[in-house]
């Protein structure tokens, strides 16, 4: 057991709440993560290095708790902000979405150019401060005004310090390769044109990186193929190209566009798999039984002509009969063995999610045109099915040749998590005990499919998992109930894929070394998701502006998803916002809360407050700067009395 006292270097990753998490490094004499209470960050700024002391157990069972003692190296000079304030002495006080709220950035007016309040910054960071001294800072570009939604992007990038622009090299190494396939590749690989190969993908791809075929012999048996484009032929190790790819580490999608890690020229042209064109790579061909069961697989360099591009939406039409196709027969031996397969991954204990997604419509200015709800239908699972075995196969396959690989890891949850996440369940009516099992957690889900719980209780539940991240070092994969794991079928959007598909066919890399990529991958992903989630909910802002121009008073359904002493936290079904009402708001009367039922209690009223309950809300104020809404309860909320 480390002593109380021991001190760990390691990378800090803060969330947008304001606590962290410090990865040790690999020296340190702890290997798990450690959490970092928002009173202990100091003034820690995401992606420092830093040095942290271990707290005392809390008994809680949540892992190592510790407290930043030192920044050791920054981890980065430059921040995005929006200016939102001037004193009366004429300095200006910004907004750094990477800090949050609690910590603007002051900048002195002697250094403001001709900037008003609402102007997105880049900065140059002068003295970092501490937790009462604002960072001092100087202005190093004026990005344009918030009121610009065609900013967005532009500003998020600078915001998380991501790459935008491809550097000139890269530009030009790029120009080499022709529109015509290197010849002498088609002549080493496996001819695979004669196969009826089709894309399903979102009807706003751009890039088209797998493709699926699949054959049903007289017996009943499937032959499947998962190929996926080879970018490992186009971007070589060590090139320009590799390492700004590395660099990235994925592809960057926000709302209306993308940042690709790899230059429209491959991405969206030569490695992406766009029909009746020949195009390379790698194929992961799979014989199953008309049970589902994988009997064979061989993975090779191959050669495919994709023969349609579907989007979800026409693949769905097609297989419901609204559409007519040459591939339905294709498509609906897709989804037979889709079945086949979901229901083998159920008995192993996976759990399977069907969480819809938001899509936000923007115009080409990037403003929000309104918002529409994507089912995860047939069509969606299909595919998912057939990449996740391809990238279990994969994974099975280079641990079978004793090589060291990047798995995609997700490690169990915390048994203090598991029992908050039982507890909301016993609050929303289900029996649960203490600490579910997997199997147990799978028949909760089963009960709630048929309840208005369904999406309150999967958020909750993936809330209360760990993230998944790369690493060489072999855990298994919690939520696919998987003793292997990689990220192989995504390579024009994700490193860690490219680097796989080199794995099967190329020299082995030393594990130091892959220990270093899956660290990059790992955090570039999740800044990335912070960046991306950051832009979303701008949108959402700037719609629910919209709205709110047009009908001041509008009300919005609201479903309470926690309730604390201090307030209500809330979900607005209709954009999938977050809402927090203070207790001072609600009604008129003077609420307690009560911990063991999880509900505030109003004691003169007998209006009660709890987990599940629908209010009526009003967005009173929206502020695009810190990107807050003041919520205020709707005159027309139905009163709830004990």
């Amino acid at each position: 057991m480390t002593p109380k006292a021991a001190k760990i270097t390691g990378l800090l990753r803060l969330h947008v709440r304001g606590f962290g998490f410090v990865k040790p490094d690999p020296s340190s004499p702890v290997a798990e993560e450690i959490f970092i209470p928002k009173t202990h960050v100091d003034n820690g700024v995401d992606g420092d290095l830093v040095e942290v002391a271990l707290l005392p157990p809390s008994g809680k069972g949540k892992g190592p708790e510790g407290k930043i003692v030192a920044i050791l190296k920054r981890g980065r000079s430059q921040l995005g902000a929006t200016l939102f304030h001037f004193d009366t002495e004429g300095n200006a006080y910004a907004y750094a979405p990477l800090l949050g709220p609690g910590r603007p950035l002051l900048i002195p007016m002697d250094d403001i150019p001709s900037c008003k309040r609402g102007d997105r910054l880049l900065v140059k960071i002068l003295n970092w401060g501490d937790r009462q001294t604002p960072p001092l800072c100087r202005v190093l570009k004026v990005i344009g005004p918030i009121s610009d939604a065609s900013l967005d992007s532009e500003a998020a990038l600078a915001e998380f310090d991501l790459r935008g622009s491809f550097p000139r090299e890269v530009v030009q190494e790029v120009k080499k390769w022709q529109q015509s396939q290197p010849g002498q590749e088609l002549k080493e690989r496996k001819d695979l044109t004669h196969l009826t190969t089709l894309t399903i993908d979102p009807k706003t791809a751009r890039d088209f990186d797998d493709a699926l075929s699949l054959t049903v012999d007289k017996k009943g048996n499937f032959q499947l193929g998962v190929h996926i484009a080879d970018v490992s032929a186009y971007v070589k190790k060590g090139s320009a190209l590799d390492k700004e790819a590395e660099l990235r580490g994925n592809s960057l999608y926000f709302p209306g566009e993308c940042t690709p890690m790899l230059p429209p020229k491959l991405s969206e042209e030569l490695c992406s798999l766009k029909p009746k064109v020949v195009r390379l790579t790698l194929s992961v061909l799979m014989d199953f039984t008309p049970e589902g069961k994988l009997i064979h697989y061989t993975v090779l360099r191959s050669a495919i002509r994709s023969r349609k591009r579907f989007t979800y939406e026409e693949a769905k039409e097609v297989l419901d009969g609204k559409l007519k196709s040459p591939y339905k027969k294709d498509l609906d031996a897709l989804v037979k063995l889709c079945l086949l397969l979901k229901e083998r991954r159920s008995l192993r204990g996976s759990i399977d999610f069907a969480l819809p997604d938001l899509v936000i419509d923007v115009d080409k200015m990037g403003e929000p045109q309104g918002v529409y709800t994507v089912e995860y239908d047939i069509t969606h699972q299909l595919v998912e099915e057939c990449m996740l075995k391809a990238n279990e196969i994969v994974a099975q396959e280079l641990s079978r040749r004793g090589i060291h690989l990047l798995f995609r890891i997700h490690e169990q949850p915390e048994s203090a998590s598991m029992e908050e996440f039982a507890s909301l369940a016993r609050l929303l009516g289900f029996s649960v005990p203490k600490k579910p099992s997997l199997k147990e957690i799978q028949e909760l889900f089963e009960k709630a499919k048929k309840t208005p719980h369904a999406h309150r209780l999967s958020v909750a539940f993936i809330r209360s998992m760990k993230l998944a991240f790369y690493s060489p070092e072999n855990v298994g994969h919690y939520g696919l109930a998987l003793d292997h794991y990689c990220h192989f079928t995504s390579p024009i959007r994700r490193y860690s894929d490219l680097v796989i598909h080199r794995l099967l066919f190329e020299k082995p890399l030393e594990e130091k070394r892959l220990k270093e990529i899956a660290l990059k991958c790992s955090d570039q992903e999740r800044v990335s998701m912070r960046a991306e989630m950051h832009v979303k909910r701008l949108k959402k802002l700037r719609l629910l502006k919209q709205w709110k121009e047009a009908a001041p008073k509008r009300s919005y359904e609201a479903i309470v998803t926690r309730v604390a002493p201090v307030g209500l936290t809330l979900e607005i079904p209709a954009l999938f916002l977050d809402a927090f009402l203070h207790i001072s708001e609600l009604e008129d009367d003077y609420f307690e809360f009560n911990p063991a039922s999880s509900q505030l209690l109003g004691r003169h009223s007998g209006i009660r407050h709890k987990i599940g309950d629908q209010l009526m809300l009003f967005a009173d104020h929206i502020d695009l700067i810190q990107q807050e809404v003041t919520w205020r309860l709707s005159s027309t909320r139905p009163r709830r009395r004990r």
